[in-house]
């Protein structure tokens, strides 16, 4: 069974340590985490065609880690291609998200919804033409003056936060595997609201 999990973010150095990008972060920690060696599992990201792609193995699944290289307003040419690329059906996508509407390192598991004003979900709805595919969205919280926003989401994470993030990444880790173990609805109550 294959799974195409969408870590959101944006390419290039200077938005490595944004929240922004807690996507990108969720994946690369989730590589790392790997028990099997890197380089005999081939467990790394290598740049191919609009993303940089990960095969990560866990309980007979595959799952395809895919990092658009897009930019996030375009996130939908990504994930549409690989879905297209890899035959993954919409049940089986998982996209991961900031979200400024949750306080820092909330995480929340929807079945569908709107995009919430976020460009990258809102690319992957009208590309897709549809809403109906799974997204996890982490909490950066909105600390930010009126008219910030945009600073705020490409800015980066203070050392007060960088405290929180380890363990609400390894929370968003053990979410994927469920997704991909038990499915979206037990997940969903196991998970949210904790």
């Amino acid at each position: 069974m294959k799974y195409l999990i969408a870590g959101l973010g944006n390419i290039g150095d200077e938005y490595a340590n944004t929240r922004h990008n807690i996507g990108f972060m969720i994946l690369d920690a989730l590589v790392k985490a790997s028990e099997i060696p890197a380089q005999k599992a081939g467990v790394f990201f290598k740049p191919d065609k609009l993303a940089s792609v990960a095969e990560y193995k866990f309980k007979q699944r595959t799952f395809v880690l895919i990092k658009p290289s897009t930019y996030m307003n375009l996130s939908g040419k990504a994930v549409n291609y690989w879905m297209t690329q890899e035959k993954i059906p919409i049940e089986k996508v998982l996209v991961i998200t900031d979200d400024i509407a949750l306080p820092l390192g909330v995480l929340r598991l929807r079945a569908k919804g709107s995009d919430g004003g976020h460009n990258g979900l809102n690319n992957i709805n009208e590309t897709l033409g549809r809403t109906d595919y799974a997204r996890l969205r982490f909490g950066i919280g909105n600390d930010f003056p009126k008219g910030r926003q945009v600073d705020y989401v490409l800015g980066q994470w203070t050392k007060d936060e960088m405290q929180i993030l380890p363990e609400r990444i390894d929370k968003a880790i053990e979410i994927i595997k469920s997704f991909g173990t038990i499915g979206l609805a037990l997940t969903m109550t196991n998970y949210n609201n904790k």
